[in-house]
């Protein structure tokens, strides 16, 4: 959710990450702090399926892509800072500064009623401005994917087979959504 701007002024990166550890995820696009509260079970076992696909799938590549799963902080300039669920970078930017993770490859948000908004709307333009190469929406109540990439007027919906490629070398990446979607809680 858009939390309203306190004093009508912006927030910055630096006062977001000096905010209290309380459970929350706190995050900040062009100074609008958004907040969201702890994920759902249904929502971490979405998330652990793609780990696990995705990471065995990069171990099929040299080396040359990192996958990062949340709390992980993106920042492109000091008025936003985002957590996507997952991620993936080249290697070469997998320092033990997050400022150096630039160039995602991927970026995975699964939907939470807390997120939905600031997922389908905010970080979506955000991750499309800043040309990250495919953008995943999870949507685990309506059981399919949606798929933007940077030039993306409209998202390419999938309900049957997700399919992605790390670089146009590579094999892709196949997720059958309905195994994704398998006997998740709640």
């Amino acid at each position: 959710m858009v939390m309203p701007r306190l004093y009508d002024r912006a927030y910055t990166v630096s006062e977001v990450l000096a905010f209290p550890d309380d459970g929350n995820r706190y995050e900040v696009l062009a100074g609008e702090l958004l907040v969201t509260p702890a994920p759902e079970p249904r929502h971490q076992e979405v998330l652990r399926r793609l780990v696990v696909r995705l990471s065995l799938y990069l171990e099929t590549r040299p080396r040359a892509f990192h996958l990062v799963a949340s709390p992980a902080d993106v920042r492109w300039d000091e008025q936003t800072l985002v957590q996507p669920d997952l991620f993936v970078v080249p290697v070469a930017q997998a320092t033990n500064d997050w400022r150096s993770y630039q160039d995602l490859r991927l970026a995975v948000e699964v939907l939470s009623p807390g997120s939905r908004r600031a997922d389908r709307v905010e970080k979506r333009r955000l991750y499309q401005a800043h040309g990250v190469g495919s953008y995943w929406i999870v949507d685990p109540e309506s059981r399919l994917v949606e798929i933007w990439r940077p030039e993306d007027e409209r998202p390419e919906v999938v309900t049957d087979t997700l399919c992605w490629r790390v670089s146009p070398e590579a094999a892709e990446f196949q997720l059958a959504v309905e195994e994704l979607f398998a006997e998740l809680p709640g």
